[in-house]
């Protein structure tokens, strides 16, 4: 089975996967700083509670954003799980073309979006994933990952909002009854959720009307979209997996014969 392991700023989302099924998930938070034996056994731990031994994984499959992490964590794979894991980086076969002026710029979470976006759905697509910050990233009908759009993420907007005023409350993030609010809680909730779907829908019109690339399907992903995706029609498809997806599509095209580590 495959070990797909999705390191964003906020949160490390794992998925199993046996084939193209992803069987289990799992998350845990990012910004603890952790040891490579604190890793290996908490995810060896997070694997025994749903009856898995650690031999059920074959390979391991990284995605990361958060530099600072990787020393640990792969060391902890390497001891614990006896795997060498894959990195997704410049380098690896992805199965899409980067045309940006400077691809290593690009964050190796928003290469696996659109990898997923573009093999499932076909181009052109607009990928956003709604994570600490928020990726509009547009893919071509022929594969290049042509442009895209970085703003602040839904949870990061709010935070600023409370922590940056003397007396505004941190609050629920949820879409208000309506926009005619009469207390302090909603108002701020239809400031952040409302005041971001009109960013999204402003941003996707726009980066639609100036590519010029015909008719394109909108895929949204990450945490808090759901709450955006359930109230706009400009979002075609919302899918939770749509990165961890992407890493094990990555994963079949390298021509990897092994993953495990020899013992000596």
């Amino acid at each position: 089975m495959l070990f797909a392991i999705d390191v964003g700023n906020t949160n490390i989302t794992m998925g199993l996967f046996d084939g193209e099924k992803l069987e289990k998930t799992f998350r845990m938070t990012t910004g603890i700083s952790r040891t490579s034996d604190e890793f290996g056994v908490f995810l060896g731990e997070l694997l025994r509670m749903r009856n898995l031994p650690l031999d059920v994984i074959d390979e391991v499959i990284i995605a990361s954003v958060v530099p600072n992490v990787m020393h640990s964590l792969t060391n902890g794979i390497r001891k614990y799980f006896k795997l060498d894991p894959l990195i997704v980086e410049p380098g690896v076969k992805t199965g899409i073309n980067i045309t940006i002026p400077n691809p290593r710029q690009l964050g190796a979470d928003r290469i696996v979006d659109a990898v997923a976006a573009y093999h499932m759905y076909g181009g052109p697509v607009l990928v956003i994933d709604f994570g600490t910050a928020t990726t509009y990233d547009l893919v071509n009908g022929d594969g290049s990952f042509i442009a895209g759009v970085t703003s602040p993420g839904i949870r990061l907007g709010a935070n600023a909002l409370w922590s940056g005023t003397a007396k505004l409350p941190e609050i629920e993030i949820k879409v208000p009854d309506t926009v005619l609010c009469k207390d302090t809680i909603s108002s701020m909730q239809a400031g952040v959720c409302l005041g971001y779907i009109g960013q999204t829908e402003y941003i996707d019109r726009h980066m639609k009307e100036e590519a010029n690339l015909g008719e394109i399907k909108v895929v949204a992903t990450g945490g808090l979209g759901r709450i955006i995706a359930s109230e706009t029609s400009m979002i075609d498809v919302y899918d939770p997996n749509l990165t961890l997806k992407g890493m094990n599509l990555i994963y079949k095209k390298q021509n990897r014969k092994s993953g495990r580590i020899k013992q000596s």
